[in-house]
């Protein structure tokens, strides 16, 4: 049986070693001993691999594309987005796959092992329907199999351009002309994870309450947990003030209020970004059980603002986070700065949990339980019917050097120079990452540097 003994493991909720697990056949955790404290160990600090439960893959080649000072007081997420649909306009089947490649290799090298995909690109350019209609998500798929990551695979319904809008022409790429339609791509990849015999996870992602109205979203969820009552649900909401201000003008509710009122929400979904909730809005979603999505280096680059972190958690709200648009792909960006936002708003230091606690652990660990959830991986951390996805610290690393397991989190998240202390990864117990290198970085790198000679 395969295993792996080390000196310290955190094993989701607390540090305990020295301890020996292994994994099955099927890639999942079949046991976790103790060992005597004077056991030779393969590692000193062993770590769940940490679920990334947004992303937009494509965007990984459009990261820095869009820097520039825009007129006065005309600079904002919508003025990016515009830049961003150009983009679009121009990327091949090819070209995704070899982005999405690049950008989880990037992903497994940080220390993520798992990854939402909210894929939205699905048609060719003039928006017409490819003859396999998963055409794009297949693309995703074979990178995910190239790079070894986990998938959970969202596709995206995108049928309106905005409240009481028709889908504009920069969107034809994206949107569908039905619900029915829709759900004829969230059954062919269906087939498409089925027939790889992967462990991987399709669930669907209703873009936003801008592109699909609420009887529209009934519908949707409806159809998707009517095949599968786990299947996840990804939604972005209330990630702009203007989004907020016109969905009270369109439908008489905030966002995230009309959300909870329509649907049926569990830990299996998530709603992306709501950084803009009123404090009624934010109790239940808490009380809910739903993950709020983070992507705080995304939120700062887009100007989104900053989510109520420290009053979210102390009423028991789940939160996971991800990289979104890919200004940045390291887990150590994205949870510092989801704690750092909190400390500019609130000019204070070490704002998330309970006294004298470490807030690394603390933000690490709600991570991987909000993120497991929410791609439906199953339990989380490195538990017996856990997933053998798992990271091995590089304890000689320069910022890990005098650590123990009280501060190696703290250590691995804020401290932070070069290089992730990252030594090794595995994903369904196979080794994707040695010496913080992954297996086929030179060829998934060439592919890409190719693939942005060609969009040059």
């Amino acid at each position: 049986m395969p295993g792996l003994s080390a000196r310290h493991v955190f094993l989701g909720d607390r540090w305990v070693g020295p301890v020996r697990f292994e994994w099955g056949a099927d890639g999942r955790v079949s046991a976790v001993e103790e060992l005597d404290a004077s056991a030779s160990c393969d590692a000193e600090f062993v770590i769940p691999g940490l679920p990334n439960l947004h992303s937009h893959a494509f965007q990984r080649a459009f990261a820095g594309r869009a820097e520039r000072v825009a007129a006065e007081g005309q600079g904002s997420f919508w003025t990016w987005r515009e830049a961003m649909y150009g983009f679009v306009d121009r990327l091949t089947p090819e070209h995704v796959e070899a982005i999405a490649s690049m950008g989880q290799m990037e992903m497994l090298e940080s220390g993520f092992t798992s990854v939402g995909e909210f894929h939205y690109l699905h048609h060719d350019p003039a928006g017409e329907a490819h003859e396999d209609v998963a055409e794009m998500a297949a693309r995703v798929l074979t990178a995910a199999r190239s790079t070894g990551i986990r998938m959970t695979l969202l596709p995206v319904l995108y049928l309106h351009g905005g409240f009481g809008r028709e889908l504009q022409s920069e969107q034809r790429r994206f949107g569908h002309a039905s619900v029915d339609e829709f759900l004829d791509l969230f059954l062919r990849c269906r087939e498409l994870v089925d027939e790889s015999g992967v462990d991987d996870v399709v669930g669907i992602a209703p873009h936003s309450l801008r592109a699909v109205r609420l009887e529209e979203l009934v519908d949707v969820v409806g159809a998707a947990r009517g095949l599968d009552d786990g299947a996840p649900i990804h939604i972005h909401i209330a990630e702009q003030q203007l989004e907020v201000r016109d969905c009270v003008e369109a439908i008489g509710k905030r966002p995230v209020r009309a959300l909870l009122d329509s649907i049926e929400v569990d830990a299996a979904t998530c709603l992306v970004h709501a950084t803009h909730l009123d404090s009624d809005e934010r109790v239940a979603l808490a009380e809910s059980g739903a993950v709020a999505g983070l992507c705080p280096t995304t939120e700062a680059n887009l100007g989104d603002g900053i989510f109520p972190l420290v009053e979210y958690l102390r009423e028991g709200g789940a939160i996971g986070v991800g990289t979104d648009s890919h200004i940045s792909i390291d887990i150590r960006s994205e949870i510092s700065m989801l704690e750092y936002g909190q400390r500019l708003r609130d000019e204070s230091r070490a704002t998330v949990g309970e006294a004298g606690s470490s807030v690394g652990t603390t933000l690490y660990g709600s991570c991987l339980r909000g993120g497991a959830s929410s791609l439906a991986l199953g339990p989380a951390g490195i538990v017996v019917g856990a997933a053998a996805d798992f990271v091995v610290l590089d304890s000689e690393h320069p910022r890990l050097l005098g650590h123990r397991e009280e501060t190696v989190l703290d250590a691995y998240l804020f401290s932070q120079a070069g290089a992730p202390p990252v030594d090794r990864v595995f994903v369904r117990g196979q080794e994707v990452v040695s010496g913080g290198r992954h297996r086929e970085r030179d060829a998934i790198s060439a592919r890409f540097v190719a693939t942005l000679e060609g969009l040059r």
